[in-house]
């Protein structure tokens, strides 16, 4: 069952997927939040009629488009290379991955799509409630198409309402509401979304603050700074609270995860969460040196946030990768035992019954139900190969940790200054502002390195390591891939940019 692949064609075509990934997210979470503070400015135009607030509404729209339009071509990309560098995952458990991808483009973007058109071009043309209602149909149909892209992913994070199918060897669902409504794609939806109208608000935020500091456009950059840092306050707040509950779905299904964004090695009661630190990367599993260089740890709050108790055990790598008999703990050593008797057993069943054997058959599928949570550990060299990169889980955590701690900080200023009336006063304040964006993107980008880094070896958690999930490539083909994306990414993303800027510099369009 195990066959022999090449370990540089896989990670090529990681790193091919994680360049597309990381180059679409720079466009998805504006087009998620900025749709709904571009309809809450629109409803105020039409409350109040106010031109002010029209021509407000219509910039912010400009560049609503400008982004949406690179977002859809590198998306196309993404789901393309599912079919290219990683065909027997596609093929593997198209059944459940497919279903909200389907959903996703026939519904959702296609919502988003119908009334992106009127958005646009319906000014004087449709009448004024109607053009506000198709404002507000983007913003649901935006959300909503990352409602099923994120139940996906969720999936491959924690793989409920499925089952292996011995006879062809596919996963296949068995339920469909448990796909959708498993705990971990509410968490990570909810703290997207958040997230996404944070980075909106501060896209707002970056782009007025620089009309500040150069006097331009006033009155335009000062209501849209008021509505953005409240609606940056707001969501603020509640991405803190659903991570948190993502966080503990983490330690509930995926505790090697958890792990290694904290760089725990040794389990513990009344673990405690690390405030700052500098990961030793000479560090191994199962060695005696220390896992810091140096670390400021805040005692008792991992145990809080893993299991909603305190001086509750938190296991650490080492526990998951060899055991821990007194927590009851199995190690990733006996996983791959498990696992290896689940291929052997399978590999079994399928022989006897091409020989037409039933007792026989009937035997080894018994031995592989018996294991077949473990079916992925069974491709696993050893037990340290469960392990993820620490380094890189770790650093990106707590960056994307830090800068959350400073956005609702930046949100209360500049909600505090506009209310006084002395922002064009405090320009050391709108110089942060400008940067606020980019900010906001790097803690988005880190966080889904923690997402996926986190999760490796595995595409689909303990079920499908990434080297089976594979295409039947050489490295050269996808390495020539990489390259001709990368190239195309950098078009697009200096593209992207001219015209982004030349739409700001000429700004909103005066009466």
């Amino acid at each position: 069952m195990i066959e022999h692949f090449d370990l540089s064609m896989v990670n090529w075509a990681r790193a091919q997927f994680a360049l597309t990934a990381m180059y679409h997210w720079i466009f998805v979470p504006l087009t998620l939040g900025i749709t709904w503070i571009i309809a809450f400015y629109h409803s105020i135009y039409v409350k109040t009629g106010s031109e002010e607030w029209k021509r407000l509404t219509r910039f912010w729209m400009k560049l609503f488009g400008i982004n949406f339009a690179i977002g859809v071509a590198t998306g196309i990309i993404l789901e393309f290379e599912f079919g290219t560098n990683w065909s027997n995952y596609s093929w593997m458990v198209g059944d459940i991955f497919g279903a909200p991808l389907a959903i996703e483009g026939l519904i959702a973007f296609f919502l988003e799509a119908t009334f992106f058109a009127v958005m646009f071009f319906g000014w004087n043309r449709v009448s004024k409630r109607f053009h506000l209602f198709s404002t507000w149909m983007v913003a649901v149909g935006s959300n909503m198409s990352a409602v099923w892209i994120l139940v996906a992913n969720a999936w491959m994070q924690h793989p409920v309402g499925q089952a292996f199918n011995a006879d062809t060897a596919r996963f296949e669902m068995q339920s469909f509401s448990d796909v959708v409504f498993s705990p971990v794609a509410v968490s990570k939806f909810t703290h997207t979304t958040s997230a996404s109208m944070l980075l909106a608000s501060f896209f707002i935020i970056s782009i007025s603050s620089w009309y500040l500091l150069k006097k331009r456009h006033i009155q335009m950059a000062k209501r849209s700074i008021m509505v953005a840092a409240i609606f940056g306050l707001l969501s603020s707040g509640f991405v803190a609270f659903t991570g948190d509950e993502a966080a503990y779905e983490v330690a509930q299904n995926q505790p090697m995860k958890l792990a290694a964004i904290e760089g725990l090695y040794t389990g513990q009661h009344n673990a405690g969460v690390v405030a700052l630190g500098l990961v030793n990367t000479n560090k191994k599993v199962g060695d005696k040196q220390d896992a810091f260089k140096f670390e400021i740890r805040v005692p008792g709050i991992l145990s809080l946030l893993a299991n909603r108790s305190f001086g509750s055990f938190v296991p650490g790598i080492n526990d998951l990768v060899y055991g821990n008999a007194r927590e009851n703990i199995m190690g990733a050593a006996e996983k791959i035992k498990k696992g290896k008797l689940a291929l052997a057993a399978l590999d079994a069943y399928k022989k006897e019954m091409k020989k037409g054997n039933t007792i026989a058959s009937k035997k080894s599928l018994a031995t592989f139900n018996q294991n077949r949570d473990y079916l992925g550990y069974g491709f696993l060299s050893k037990p340290e190969a469960a392990v993820p990169s620490v380094g890189i889980s770790f650093n990106a955590f707590h960056i994307m940790v830090f800068l959350g701690t400073l956005f609702p900080l930046v949100c209360l200023g500049f909600l505090y200054f506009s209310m006084k009336d002395v922002l064009l006063e405090k320009r050391w304040f709108l110089g942060l502002g400008t940067l606020m964006f980019f900010l906001s993107l790097i803690a988005h980008e880190a966080g889904w390195v923690v997402a996926e880094v986190g999760r490796q070896p595995w595409t689909i958690q303990n079920l499908l390591p990434v080297t089976v999930a594979r295409s039947n490539l050489t490295t050269g083909t996808v390495q020539t891939t990489f390259f001709m994306f990368f190239v195309l990414f950098a078009i697009l993303l200096i593209a992207e940019i001219r015209i982004m800027t030349k739409q700001i510099n000429i700004g909103p369009e005066e009466n």
